[in-house]
Parts: C-alpha cells; structure tokens; sequence
C-alpha cells in the first residue's frame, strides 16, 4: 500500500526533473544557437550551399583571421629567433591592440577583436610575471581543457551540446533528441568537437612542461597548425551534416504584417 502511494509521488518528481532539465537546455541551446549566428555562422546555415565567402565569414572575416593568427605569428617568429619572452610578447601584444584601435576608428563591431586583446592581454601577464614564454599559452590550454570537458559531459549526461545549438539554429529546438538517428549523429558530431580540443592537449600540455625555448617555438607553432587550419574543416563537415540532419530553413522572426492597400 505504501509504495502504491508513492509511486505518484516519484512520478511526478521525475516528471518535475524532466521539465527542469528542458528549460536548462533550451536555455543552453538558445544562448549556443545566438553565440552561433551573431559569430557568422548564420550565413552558412541560412545559404543553400556552403559558398568561400559564408565560410570565410563564419570564421570572421579576413580580418577576423588576421585577428586570430597573426599575434601567435609575431611571437612564434620573434621568440624563435630571439628568446626574449618580454619583446615577443609586447610585439604581439601591441598588434591585438593596433587591430581593435583600427576596428574603433572603423566603427566596425570590436567584440572578436577585443577578446582577442584580453585574450593576449592575459597571457602576456602571466608570461612577464613568471618570466616564461610557455606560459603564454596557459590560459589557452585551460580554455582547450575547459571546452573539452563541456563537450565531453555534455555527451555523458545525453544533451550533447552540437546537437543543443544546431536544434535551436534549425528550428527544431529539442525535437531531435526523440529521434534516435538525429541524437547519434549530434552525439557523434559533439565527440569530434571534443577530440578537437582533446587533441590539441594531448599536444600543447607535454610541449609546455618540457619548458625548454625549442618547445616554446613548436608549442607556439602547433597552436597556429591546429588553431583554424582544424577548425575550418571541421565546422564545414558540421554544416553539411547539420544541413543533412534538419534540412528546414531556420526559424525567422514573424514579419510586421503589410497595411491594407484598401
């Protein structure tokens, strides 16, 4: 009799753990899905066919990659040939600064580039305090552990995050997770996202507790080889899987309806 009279009870409190777990991932998709369209991937998943000019502008522009590799250039080169920590991170600093002076003369968006500068700012920090030019690269490699352990739960608790931000960016919210096909293929989608991340790791994180200058110099030069030369290919193999798995157009704010011409 008792556990008749609790089995409601733990119905409910399931169902209550079901609803809240809902609204946290349609909180989580939706911020994924905006993140998403306002860094330039709306052009890709908007077009029909994946053009050079949606991709290049998912990946932010000519300037949005000059942005993102020229300041490890800078340092890769000066560090290589000089050694000297303070000189190759103040050069390489002051090109993230000179590139968000020019997007504010421009009066063009400065988000990308300011948090390239912070980014930098940051790391050139903690480089000058501990006088180490392999800690240039620290905060980057805890970000890289930081996504990979996010991708990595995500897939362990079954709300894989790639399928949270293409089921929002589609149009089909949480839709997907009903359908067995779609769940494996996000599920599968979000462990390369995590290899992605794992490999870089598995890379950067010997290289820098070598602490040697030859490891300074390739641990500079692996973060530019698998920075966008593995991130590109992989976002265009994402859009052509996202596009296969929801080929509906993304949803679009209702338009204000047209005055009557009577």
């Amino acid at each position: 009799m008792t556990e008749q009279q609790r089995d409601p009870e733990q119905g409910a409190d399931e169902t209550g753990a079901e609803e809240r777990d809902d609204q946290v991932a349609s909180t989580v998709g939706e911020s994924l899905a905006r993140a998403a369209r306002n860094s330039g991937m709306g052009q890709l998943v908007d077009g029909g066919a994946p053009t050079g000019t949606a991709l290049l502008s998912a990946l932010g522009g000519v300037r949005g990659l000059l942005e993102t590799i020229l300041p490890g250039l800078v340092f890769l080169i000066l560090f290589t040939f000089t050694q000297n920590v303070p000189l190759s991170i103040g050069v390489s600093a002051a090109v993230a600064v000179v590139f968000t002076v020019v997007r504010i003369i421009g009066k063009t968006p400065i988000t990308q580039a300011l948090a390239g500068l912070i980014g930098v700012g940051l790391s050139a920090i903690f480089a000058l305090i501990t006088g180490r030019g392999e800690d240039n690269f620290i905060l980057g490699i805890w970000t890289n552990a930081a996504y990979a352990a996010a991708l990595l739960i995500s897939i362990l608790v079954r709300w894989p995050l790639i399928g949270l931000a293409a089921g929002y960016l589609m149009g089909d919210g949480l839709a997907w997770r009903s359908v067995r096909s779609k769940f494996r293929v996000m599920q599968a989608l979000t462990f390369l996202w995590f290899l992605l991340f794992a490999a870089r790791l598995l890379v950067q994180v010997p290289l820098y507790l070598a602490h040697t200058d030859a490891a300074t110099s390739a641990l500079a030069l692996t973060k530019l080889l698998m920075g966008v030369p593995l991130y590109a290919p992989l976002l265009l193999v994402t859009w052509f899987i996202v596009k296969g798995q929801f080929p509906q157009k993304p949803q679009q704010a209702p338009r204000s309806p047209e005055k009557n011409a009577g």
